[in-house]
């Protein structure tokens, strides 16, 4: 009878094993599937490293004034920078454009502008005035502010003029390497954002859409003032191209070294990922203190990433460097 039980309990504790087992391994995926997944980045998307933090540093205001081109031709020429967008309305764009077409693909960019903020630097719309007429101040120049602009103009007016600045350099013989928005104008309605990405999709040309899937993020923007509505959070959602997760500036500083700091701790903040960070390089003459009360930020924004200081900051801290046009190969290698 002993060696009948003896037997007998070999054959369950396989059994009972086998059973533990089982029901291990289910709680192990009732616990996995209850805890959120760690999200995947956009540049994890593009193929960059897991957990990386991905910089477009990128030129803004590009072709507003002569002080801005010298700026960005020179961050080109030494390779500290490699991302820019053009001003089509101001009057020294077409002279980036035509730069732009003795460089080897640069990664310049159409800066979509609807505003005329500055008080004696202005300018008007690219695309016929009576096509336009609600971006139209009564100085004949474009309005000023995005509140102006967003109560004048309807998104018909928008894709007109959006049109017109991207095919005028098209036609001059050099196709942008992206879209992006002066002064947030293009987010600054729900309609207009369809615009935006309308166009970038028609193109093939990214826009600097953000991805707003983030709870946080798309509450960080909602707190900066942007209409982001379910609405826009969805046709962002819906976007084909490449999208950013997270957008900035170089911040302010009451001098050179404080900026620098500042800058530092912007991106020592930043969460891994792909991160815009646009700046306004331009340098100092007197004109350029007459046109703009930033002219002190944007004369050491000229200086900044040529700075050794901040060379060896991106290297110390495995900061990826990174442009549209990089973003748009990976993209369509993916």
């Amino acid at each position: 009878m002993k060696t009948s039980l003896t037997k007998s309990f070999h054959w369950i504790i396989p059994l009972i094993l086998i059973a533990v087992s089982l029901m291990i391994l289910h709680a192990c995926k009732r616990s996995k599937a209850g805890t959120p997944e760690q999200k995947i980045t956009n540049a994890e998307k593009l193929g960059f490293p897991a957990g990386s933090k991905v910089l477009i540093l990128h030129c803004d205001d590009a072709g507003m004034c002569e002080e801005a081109n010298i700026a960005v031709k020179h961050y080109f020429e030494t390779g500290d920078i490699r991302s820019a967008a053009v001003m089509v309305p101001c009057d020294y764009a077409m002279d980036l454009v035509e730069w732009a077409k003795t460089q080897d693909s640069p990664d310049i960019g159409v800066h979509l502008t609807h505003t005329s903020e500055w008080k004696t630097w202005r300018w008007g719309p690219v695309a016929d005035p009576a096509k336009v007429p609600g971006l139209i101040d009564p100085d004949g120049m474009m309005w000023h502010s995005v509140p102006e602009v967003a109560t004048h103009a309807t998104a018909e007016e928008i894709e007109t003029e959006v049109r017109a600045q991207i095919d005028k350099v098209i036609a001059a013989g050099f196709r942008p390497s992206h879209i992006d928005t002066h002064m947030g104008t293009m987010y600054g309605s729900p309609e207009y954002v369809k615009v935006f990405l309308k166009i970038a999709e028609e193109y093939r040309i990214p826009a600097n859409a953000i991805d707003l899937s983030d709870v946080k993020v798309a509450e960080f923007f909602r707190k900066a003032g942007y209409p982001l509505t379910p609405e826009v959070v969805d046709m962002l959602a819906g976007y084909s191209l490449p999208k950013l997760d997270f957008f900035s500036s170089v911040p302010d500083g009451d001098s050179y070294e404080n900026k620098r700091e500042n800058f530092f701790q912007l991106v020592s903040s930043l969460n891994p990922g792909l991160t815009e960070i646009i700046f306004h390089p331009s340098v100092e003459t007197d004109n350029l203190k007459t046109i703009t009360g930033s002219w002190q930020q944007r004369v050491w924004e000229s200086q900044l990433f040529s700075d050794p200081v901040v060379l060896k900051f991106f290297e110390d801290n495995g900061i990826i460097i990174t442009n549209w046009r990089e973003v748009m190969i990976r993209h369509k290698g993916s």
